[in-house]
């Protein structure tokens, strides 16, 4: 059953960005670090939505934290950006779905030795299964579910979107 369209789900996409703007006022940077691939489709979205919304002079910077979901201790999660460029900064991890938290729990691990300015979990569906202390602090959807059921995210290509629970 098809729960958000295209048209929706870009809604949506845009007042999260601009929720972002706003609570990330007076900053120079912004960074979306995108949780594997899922994430980083909808981060790319929001930063495309970002980009011409942000006020002259703020940077916003893409990056990538790879981990394994299905067991997130098998390696290290590993960001695609120098701690450098982490330092002192506003950082939101963005993902697709968020499921019991641990995926987001886990992804925050390589920010731990960074110091960033704040953390920020941007989602596109929030489930409420949290098995950990996450919180989800943009939210597209927010859903109340069974266990059972799945949330599929399908970034079909840059002209279609869709969420859908089976």
């Amino acid at each position: 059953m098809k729960i958000l369209d295209d048209r929706q789900i870009r809604q949506k996409i845009r007042r999260i960005a601009i929720e972002i703007l706003e609570r990330n006022f007076g900053e120079s940077e912004i960074v979306l670090a995108g949780l594997n691939n899922n994430g980083m489709g909808f981060a790319r979205f929001l930063m495309d939505e970002l980009t011409p919304l942000a006020p002259k002079g703020v940077k916003l910077s893409l990056t990538r934290i790879r981990l394994n979901p299905a067991n997130p201790v098998e390696y290290d999660p590993v960001i695609e950006m120098s701690a450098d460029d982490l330092r002192g900064k506003p950082v939101i991890i963005v993902d697709d779905v968020a499921n019991t938290g641990r995926t987001i729990f886990y992804a925050v691990q390589p920010l731990l030795r960074v110091i960033p300015k704040k953390v920020e979990v941007a989602v596109l569906v929030d489930r409420k299964h949290k098995s950990f202390p996450v919180k989800a602090d943009y939210v597209g959807l927010s859903l109340a579910t069974t266990l059972l059921e799945d949330i599929d995210v399908r970034i079909l290509d840059v002209r279609e979107m869709a969420v859908h629970l089976n």
